[in-house]
């Protein structure tokens, strides 16, 4: 099927969406045997689910909701037949699909329930799709690529009364709860200041894209692995895991790590929109003192500092590092101890005291870590069943329990949804610092974005006082893919 467009936007007849946004309409629909046909169960048994992405995180993801014992792979589709290898193995009697718009246009009355695991370019028109023909949907983390494309997916969640989970674990885990738990006590105080960081990346950034095109593996559908992005020549070792250092495809460190370690704090501190944000990127040269800009790809290394607005409508400061750069040691942790875990962490700094975690809010403890077991706070919020790893198990069940019949961790309205949007807002702000603009006699390029301090109106996914960031907010799609209206 050519992706061509069409008034959906992703290959679809009107006629189909029209009967989808019915479906949509009533939310979770019970399907009896007879219509989902031979093979297929009810879903008021077990949730039948179609993986988009059948490879790498994608696996392990649908891996997950089939070990959660209420759920059926009925649909796996990939554009790489090598990542969809194994679990087509596993998987002998899910039928195999290329093309995503195939999937949803002829077989979407066969399953319940979707899980996009395919680069960030593509989640948000695949998720939307799957929305408005009524499924319920699981996203990989980030949840989009664009800040434009996280507000429409959360208001598509809104509209369509669909169950959705971002596929960040680590919302469930235990440790984000005892956290919340200690804050909300009053344990550390009002706080002011977050540090976060990883050490990613571990891919290739801060590079120029290849000169060399390369052939193009015969297991992979290139054309449809680039979807929504600009058409480009294959390069070698793009796929299955380094485009996420390229901005037509992935969102870099903060892309790849943020809804890990950000996500605890932003959870925490009930955090909305940002305010305000800057930062600074690592410099490259080529040769003695002559700058190399590479703006197809991240940095190496990046800064950036965010400002909200805490509840008391107080200022709380959100400093975000990656590459390897880490923010001071607390002299309240031990020689001994390990900051975070080590390369990943966050350090809440309060009023009264400091708060530590791991990446997915994993080790929750106080600081010094000695006060971890001597202060007692009644425990406040239900924990999830097998913490990170039942957030698989948490989707499934809600699905079948149906929209607004069960919590999640990790749902787009409310809490996916904006806090893809606060990370992407850091990817504004890196591009936008490193963005060259030729200067008017011809002889170089200039950076006008670098020293300012972007100010960020939330609601109208703008900056106001800086236009030529705004390009970054939402990018063109490749001509013949567009992103649906809600």
């Amino acid at each position: 099927m050519k992706g061509k467009n069409t008034d959906n936007g992703s290959g679809f007849s009107r006629r189909n969406f029209i009967k989808g946004g019915a479906a949509a309409a009533a939310g979770f629909m019970i399907v009896p045997r007879h219509v989902l046909g031979r093979g297929f169960t009810a879903p008021s048994d077990k949730l039948v689910v179609a993986g988009i992405g059948a490879g790498g995180k994608g696996e392990s993801d649908i891996n997950n909701f089939y070990k959660s014992g209420n759920a059926e792979i009925a649909f796996l589709c990939d554009v790489d037949d090598r990542q969809a290898a194994a679990s087509r193995k596993r998987f002998p009697k899910a039928e195999y699909i290329h093309d995503w718009r195939e999937l949803l246009d002829k077989h979407a009355k066969k399953f319940d329930a979707v899980s996009v695991s395919t680069p960030d370019h593509n989640h948000a028109i695949i998720a939307l799709a799957a929305m408005q023909l009524g499924k319920h949907v699981y996203v990989q983390k980030p949840l989009t690529h664009d800040i434009y494309e996280a507000r429409i997916l959360t208001e598509a969640a809104k509209k369509y009364k669909v169950v959705t989970q971002m596929g960040d674990q680590g919302a469930s885990n235990d440790g984000v709860r005892e956290l919340k738990e200690w804050f909300e006590a009053g344990i550390i105080g009002d706080v002011h200041t977050v540090h976060c960081w990883t050490d990613r990346p571990v891919w290739p950034q801060g590079i120029p894209w290849p000169s060399q095109k390369a052939e193009v593996p015969k297991e992979l559908n290139w054309d449809l692995w680039l979807g929504t992005a600009p058409y480009k020549d294959y390069i070698e070792n793009l796929v299955p895991f380094n485009w996420r250092g390229w901005w037509d495809y992935g969102t870099g460190a903060l892309g790849d790590m943020g809804c890990h370690i950000i996500g605890p704090v932003f959870k925490v501190l009930e955090l909305g929109y940002p305010t305000e944000v800057n930062c600074s990127v690592s410099t490259i040269y080529e040769g003695i003192f002559k700058r190399a800009n590479y703006p197809d790809s991240g940095p190496v290394s990046s800064s950036v500092h965010f400002k909200y607005k805490g509840k008391d409508g107080k200022d709380i400061e959100l400093n975000w590092m990656d590459g390897g750069i880490q923010p001071e040691r607390p002299e309240e942790l031990g020689p001994n101890e390990i900051m975070g875990d080590g390369g990943n962490g966050a350090i809440f700094v309060g009023t009264k005291g400091k708060m530590m975690c791991d990446t997915y809010g994993r080790n929750a403890r106080l600081l010094p870590t000695s006060r971890t077991e001597q202060v007692k706070v009644a425990e406040k919020y239900k924990r999830v069943e097998g913490g990170s790893e039942g957030h698989y198990a948490q989707w499934v069940n809600a699905c079948i329990a149906g929209h607004g019949n069960m919590e999640v961790s990790s749902p787009f309205e409310g809490y996916a949804g904006p806090l893809t949007e606060c990370i992407l807002m850091g990817n504004l702000a890196i591009r936008s610092f490193d963005h060259p603009v030729p200067n008017k006699d011809g002889d170089g390029h200039s950076f006008p974005g670098r020293g300012i301090t972007l100010q960020w109106d939330g609601p109208n996914m703008k900056v106001t006082n800086f236009d030529a960031a705004n390009q970054f907010v939402k990018r063109e799609y490749r001509e013949g893919w567009s992103l649906a209206k809600v």
